[in-house]
C-alpha cells in the first residue's frame, strides 16, 4: 500500500479511512479566504454503502488501496451460493447470490468473470457486458400495428422477461446487455 496526500485524492481512488475501505465518489479542491486549502471528498464505504463527506488537508496522509483483478470461471450454483474457480490457481471460492445481485441470472457454466479482490477477499464482480441467451417464449406479432418501432414481451431461457423487436421469435438466440437486461441484437448463427 502507498500513502498519498489528502489533496491528491481523486474520484475512483480507493483509500483506507477510519478502519474501513472507501472509494472517492466526488472531490473538490477548496481554497478559503482564511486558513489553509483542503480537499472536500465524498466517500462511499465499499462494504456497507454508506456515504461520508470528509475534509483532507495536503499535510494529511492516507493509505491508497490497490485492488487485485483476477479472472474466475463460473462453475455452478447451489442453493443461494455460486461457485467460481480461479483461472490461474484452480482454487474454488463460493459467493452468495446476493453478492452478484441481479446479474446472477446471466451466469452460465464456464463463463469468465473478473473479481476485484482486496487481500484475497472479493469486493466486486464484473460479468461480460453482453451475453448470448435463447428466447424461450415470445408474444405473437400484432398485425396492423403502427409504423413506429415497437417491442413485444419475451421470456428468456433464464426466466428473465425483456422487450424484444417484433421479428424475434421463440428459439432464437439474442444478445442481451448484462448491466440492465436490455435487448442488444440478434446473435449470429
Amino acid at each position: 500500500m502507498s500513502k498519498i496526500a489528502g489533496n491528491e485524492i481523486r474520484p475512483g481512488a480507493m483509500i483506507e479511512h477510519q478502519g474501513s475501505l472507501w472509494i472517492a465518489v466526488k472531490t473538490q479542491a477548496v481554497k478559503p479566504g482564511k486558513g489553509g486549502a483542503y480537499n472536500q471528498v465524498e466517500l462511499k464505504n465499499i462494504e456497507s454503502g454508506t456515504k461520508l463527506n470528509e475534509r483532507f488537508r495536503s499535510s494529511e496522509m492516507v493509505e491508497e488501496i490497490h485492488l487485485d483483478k483476477k479472472d474466475f470461471q463460473f462453475l455452478f450454483a447451489s442453493d443461494s451460493m455460486l461457485t467460481f474457480m480461479d483461472m490461474e490457481s484452480y482454487e474454488q471460492i463460493e459467493l452468495a447470490t446476493d453478492f452478484v445481485g441481479d446479474q446472477a441470472q446471466f451466469l452460465t457454466d464456464g463463463m469468465k468473470v473478473m473479481l476485484r479482490l482486496h487481500e484475497g477477499r472479493p469486493l466486486s464482480i464484473q460479468l461480460p457486458n453482453q451475453v448470448t441467451v435463447t428466447v424461450a417464449e415470445a408474444d405473437p406479432v400484432l398485425k396492423g400495428g403502427t409504423a413506429a418501432p415497437s417491442f413485444k414481451s419475451a421470456v428468456l431461457e433464464n426466466g428473465l422477461k425483456i422487450q424484444v423487436p417484433p421479428f424475434i421469435g421463440a428459439g432464437e438466440k439474442i444478445i442481451v446487455n448484462t448491466e440492465d437486461g436490455t435487448y442488444v441484437r440478434r446473435a449470429e448463427s
